[in-house]
């Protein structure tokens, strides 16, 4: 295995999420304060989902986002 390809790879990978992930939060709690599902001030629990197919991995990650 070619340790600095399958390192660029995995970067590039979790760029990717990161970036996405971001984009999807920001674009769901702007929606959900704007029809009041949710106040400002808020505390909302996170949850991810890491699965690889082929190495079992099946990670599950949680925390917190405040809006404050």
């Amino acid at each position: 295995m070619d340790e600095d390809a399958f390192n660029m790879s995995v970067r590039k990978f979790l760029k990717k999420v990161g970036v996405t992930s971001q984009r999807e939060i920001e674009q769901a709690v702007r929606d959900a304060l704007q029809t009041g599902k949710i106040d400002d001030g808020t505390k909302l629990k996170a949850t991810v989902r890491l699965t690889i197919d082929g190495v079992d991995l099946d990670e599950t990650i949680t925390g917190n986002i405040d809006l404050t």
